[in-house]
Parts: C-alpha cells; sequence; structure tokens
C-alpha cells in the first residue's frame, strides 16, 4: 500500500477531467493536481518552452512527494513524455496518448475512419498517428489542429452559439471530407465539450483519453502494489499558476462538488 497522492499536471484546467474517473475507479486515491493556468495553452508555444514549463511542474509534484505523475495534457505527453521519465527514473510518469491509441486499436477496424482534433503541437508532433498504428497500422486515421477550442474553454465559453459556431467551423469539412465516424478527444480540454460535438454530430463514437488514462493507472498501481487503502486521508489539493474565479468555478463544474469540499492554492514558479 502507498498513500501518497498521486500527482496530475495540465497546461491548464483541462487534465481535471481525468479525475473524476480516477475518484470512481479509485476511490481511496488522493491527488495533487497543478493547472498552469498563467501560461496557458501549451498548444501553440514552442517545444523548448512546453519543456521548461513541463520540467518546472514535474520539479513541484515531487517536491510534494507524489508516488505517480499522471500527465493529464496531450501536448506535454507529445513532446516531453521521454525526457520527463528521463529526469525523474525512480517515479512512474504516464503520458495520455498509449492509453487512447490503444483503445482505439482495439475498437476500430479498417472500415473505420477514425478523426483526431488536438492542439497544433500534438497534431503537428504526429504522436496519436504514430502510436495508433504501432498497435494496428492498418487503420485509416486523420488529424486536424483546433486551436481556438483551448482559450474558449479556459474563459468559461462553453454552452453558447460562440462554442457550436466554432465546432462547426473546424469540424465540418474534416468530418465530411474524410468520412470520419470516429473521434478521438486529443486535448483534455476537449471532454468538456463533447456535448456540444455530440448535439452537433450525433453519430460519432467519441474516445475520450482522459477517461482512458486512469485504467493504466489502475494497473500500474495494482502491478507496484501501491494503491491507497481505505483509511486514506482523502486531502484532494488543486494549484494553480493563476488561481482564477474560472479555474474554481470549473473544478466545481467537471468535479461537480461544492467550492466548500475545495482545497485551492497559488504556486508561482518563480519563472
Amino acid at each position: 500500500m502507498d498513500n501518497r497522492p498521486i500527482g496530475f499536471f495540465d497546461s491548464g484546467l483541462g487534465g481535471l477531467t481525468s479525475i473524476p474517473n480516477l475518484f470512481q475507479k479509485l476511490p481511496n486515491e488522493r491527488v495533487i493536481y497543478f493547472g498552469d493556468t498563467a501560461r496557458t495553452p501549451y498548444g501553440s508555444k514552442a517545444v523548448s518552452t512546453i519543456r521548461q514549463y513541463s520540467m518546472q511542474i514535474a520539479d513541484f509534484l515531487v517536491s510534494k512527494d507524489v508516488k505517480m505523475i499522471v500527465i493529464a495534457c496531450n501536448t506535454i505527453s507529445a513532446t516531453c513524455l521521454d525526457e520527463l521519465r528521463d529526469k525523474f527514473p525512480d517515479i512512474p510518469i504516464l503520458g495520455i496518448i498509449s492509453p487512447a491509441a490503444r483503445k482505439v486499436a482495439k475498437v476500430c477496424t479498417q472500415e473505420n475512419n477514425i478523426g483526431i482534433i488536438a492542439t497544433k503541437v500534438t497534431t503537428q508532433s504526429g504522436a496519436y498517428r504514430e502510436r495508433i498504428r504501432d498497435f494496428n497500422e492498418e487503420l485509416n486515421v486523420f488529424d486536424m489542429a483546433t486551436p481556438a477550442f483551448v482559450p474558449l474553454i479556459e474563459e468559461g465559453i462553453i454552452e453558447n452559439e460562440i462554442m457550436d459556431l466554432t465546432i462547426r467551423y473546424y469540424m465540418d469539412d474534416f468530418i465530411k471530407n474524410n468520412k470520419i465516424d470516429t473521434l478521438v478527444l486529443g486535448c483534455t480540454h476537449y471532454p468538456i465539450i463533447r456535448k456540444n460535438i455530440e448535439k452537433i454530430y450525433p453519430g460519432l463514437n467519441i474516445i475520450n483519453p482522459s477517461y482512458e488514462i486512469i485504467n493504466r493507472v489502475r494497473q500500474i498501481l495494482e502491478n507496484d502494489d501501491a494503491l491507497a487503502d481505505a483509511n486514506n486521508d482523502r486531502e484532494n489539493v488543486f494549484y494553480a499558476s493563476d488561481l482564477s474565479e474560472n479555474f474554481s468555478n470549473m473544478i466545481q463544474k467537471v468535479l461537480e462538488t461544492e467550492e466548500s469540499n475545495l482545497i485551492l492554492k497559488f504556486k508561482n514558479l518563480d519563472l
């Protein structure tokens, strides 16, 4: 048994979408989450900058004695996973892309047309295409960058016409021209607009990497005999580099909890 917390981090609010599934599947675990809300979005930044920021956040989480780090960000997983593992060889570090790619390969065949929507950096890296084809090279995979989604979500512009129009702007031709029937939400922010996407494109089979990563978390903790016990003090702490009202509101929205049940903290990483 290991009652230390699990560290999660993301460029902003999106990684929160992994947490409800963790609490459902592993209810004894506790979380330290870091959202880099002051410097989001990462998806249009230089890879060298993303690596610098990611190393700083990982250093912070390791200083909190986490037993595992979950990169709840597709952009960071696509660009920094190997470097983070090299720097912190004694702690399991999980990226979000491989578990989702494994799921795609499991449920899809050559008859499917698989679409991936993600940030510019994730799309340019080709990480999803490569991982999916590692599991099944015969699958039909298409990807597209949708960079405006993250800023809109971070500002809470979700359940309204502006978001729906933005989705249509990016995705109408992408879905139609490639005959997409399976869609991978290749950014952890995107599950927050899943209902919007399902409303506009009701026939899509949607794969959520924020959900799939928790299956891998559980597998590793079980294999390492590192699950928390039932008496664990479940104090979950959420840090942000800019502790805005949006951050607090989004935690409550995604976790479906009240502010009185949250421990929110600000951390300046001294850039």
